[in-house]
């Protein structure tokens, strides 16, 4: 592993860990760093795989109390079955589409005007999201209906579209279902886990010929670094959320996005199409 390899593995795992919670995209930064660094190719791919691996493990470790007392009361406790319950019909929805299009989508979708695209309108989504009157239904994961799983579910699934971020469409679909902040956020967390996984595990098995022992350096830089920063990112935005609304993801989003489209118009920078 050279120096080169060592310094792009860092800011890549530092980058998804920083974004994968946060409502602003890590795909679509993944994309654009890479772009910028210009990492591709089928070995990051690969990469990509375990930096996001990384990153789950962060929020199963913070969240590892939850788990344990629902994996103990699953057999007997209802508040355990439900939550169960609904973090599988919340999953399912991505399984399906995501297994129907997934190639499609990478295919044609994983470039970086589409991220900007989709990065200024989940932003101006967001802000709507977030200045409309909220009527709470559930103040924690635990009140929710299976009908409100269901429908994050379904709001999930728009996050194939690389720029929409996954935790963003999570989070806007919980608050605009009637989910508090707390409860939308710490339901994206948990669902996170196994849509991740399941994708992970989907994609290590798919790209298997990919990874090569050779790599092994480079990619452990990535998976501890993306660990790192998840975690500080999911206690920071749990904090931050106990009294802000998500606004200032959505100018960032919007910022951000609109900063890419402008040099991509003015041709400053050669964004290139080439798939991560």
């Amino acid at each position: 592993m050279d120096l080169w390899n060592a310094a792009q593995a860092l800011i890549l795992g530092i980058v998804e860990g920083l974004t994968e919670f946060l409502p602003i995209s890590s795909t679509g930064h993944q994309i654009i760093v890479a772009d910028l660094l210009n990492f591709g190719g089928e070995r990051a791919m690969a990469f990509n795989i375990i930096i996001q691996l990384g990153a789950i493990l962060a929020v199963v470790w913070e969240y590892r109390r939850k788990i344990l007392d629902v994996v103990i009361g699953l057999p007997k406790e209802p508040q355990a079955q439900r939550f169960t319950s609904n973090l599988l019909i919340a999953f399912f929805p991505a399984v399906i589409l995501g297994v129907a299009f997934a190639d499609l989508i990478h295919k044609y979708l994983f470039n970086p005007i589409t991220v900007a695209s989709a990065l200024v309108v989940g932003g101006v989504v967001m802000l709507w999201a977030e200045r409309r009157q909220h009527q709470v239904r559930a103040e924690s994961v635990d009140q929710m209906t299976w009908k409100d799983a269901l429908k994050v579910g379904c709001a999930q699934c728009l996050a194939m579209i690389p720029g929409t971020s996954r935790s963003g469409a999570t989070i806007i679909g919980g608050l605009l279902f009637g989910l508090s902040r707390k409860a939308a956020t710490e339901f994206s967390f948990f669902l996170a886990m196994p849509t991740m996984v399941g994708a992970a595990v989907y994609s290590g098995y798919k790209y298997r010929d990919l990874f090569q022992q050779s790599d092994l350096p480079v990619f452990a830089v990535g998976f501890i670094t993306s660990f790192i920063f998840a975690m500080l990112a999911v206690r920071a935005l749990l904090k931050f959320i106990g009294n802000h609304s998500y606004a200032a993801f959505a100018w960032y989003r919007i910022g951000f996005g609109l900063l890419i489209l402008a040099t991509w118009e003015m041709g400053l920078i050669d964004w290139n199409t080439a798939q991560h």
